[in-house]
């Protein structure tokens, strides 16, 4: 029975691993730049579990979103992918990260400096997106771990990076008692990313030459972007 039992447990690690690696990789990259004041460990990890939990009622909501979207758009519909990108996947996974990153960060002490905004929400969409990358691997093997690695992963980062530099400024002006600014960019806080995630998905939905260039230009533009946005509010970072 061991013999039979060992093969199965290193692969199972091996899936674990493939799935999760990517996921950690940016995480430390993110907690890297955070150069003013780190984060608890304790804080961090409990947001990767909100990231597992936003996850979970994600996929329960996207559920009923797609029976609601149904009895609506036609599937057949040219226009289904999008409402189905942008209205059923993209509100309701951004919308979850952002509620549990919400409740979890806005009154917390920790939450002091501009860049922490942007650790704490790549830390709850990176669980999110560890999470979901686990499922997709055991489903589908490790032929989809690179390219998720090179692209899904990265993506979700990418989304929570915009999530997070509205969400500092955000708490910059409420405390500052300026509630309509704040009010505004918590709202850019999600719509953003909800934005970025329905382009994202709707390109890879539609599958056409077209919208696969649309796509690479899409990711290549925003990972540059994301990537100068990471480093210069890492080197201005100040406290709140």
């Amino acid at each position: 029975m061991i013999f039979f039992a060992l093969p199965i447990y290193y692969l199972v690690i091996i899936y674990v691993t493939a799935a999760l690696l990517p996921a950690f990789f940016l995480m430390r990259y993110i907690y890297v730049h955070d150069t003013i004041e780190k984060e608890p460990p304790l804080l961090l990890l409990s947001l990767v579990v909100r990231g597992v939990l936003a996850a979970l009622a994600a996929a329960v909501l996207e559920m009923i979103g797609k029976a609601l979207l149904g009895s609506f758009v036609p599937a057949d519909s040219p226009n289904y992918i999008f409402y189905f990108a942008f209205l059923v996947v993209a509100a309701t996974e951004e919308g979850m990260k952002y509620l549990f990153l919400y409740r979890k960060t806005w009154r917390n002490p920790n939450f002091n400096c501009r860049f922490d905004g942007i650790v704490y929400a790549a830390f709850v969409s990176l669980g999110f997106a560890g999470f979901e990358n686990i499922l997709y691997i055991f489903q589908y093997g490790l032929s989809v771990a690179l390219p998720r690695a090179i692209l899904a992963i990265p993506g979700h980062l990418g989304f929570s990076v915009f999530m997070g530099f509205f969400y500092s400024r955000a708490k910059r002006r409420y405390d500052m008692g300026k509630i309509t600014t704040a009010r505004i960019h918590l709202l850019l806080a999600y719509l953003a990313p909800v934005f970025l995630h329905g382009v994202y998905d709707s390109c890879c939905m539609l599958g056409s030459n077209m919208s696969t260039v649309v796509f690479l230009l899409f990711v290549a533009a925003m990972y540059f972007i994301v990537i100068r946005l990471i480093k210069r509010e890492s080197r201005t970072d100040r406290l709140i």
